[in-house]
């Protein structure tokens, strides 16, 4: 009797390891992730200069 029990279990052992998931395979797709970049606005420096006048004194 043991002898049956074994080969009973090796045979489901057997069957249990050929089992596999052939539909999840078949239909995982793989995804990509496309990165956008976004640049930021261009700040626009003030470039313009006064001219300062070095010959008067400060007021008081």
């Amino acid at each position: 009797m043991k002898k049956v029990f074994g080969l009973l279990f090796v045979a489901g052992l057997f069957a249990f390891a050929s089992c596999n998931n052939a539909e999840e395979t078949a239909t995982e797709v793989e995804t990509t992730e496309e990165t956008v970049v976004e640049e930021a606005p261009v700040m626009e420096e003030d470039t313009t200069t006064v001219p300062v006048d070095t010959t008067q004194t400060p007021a008081e």
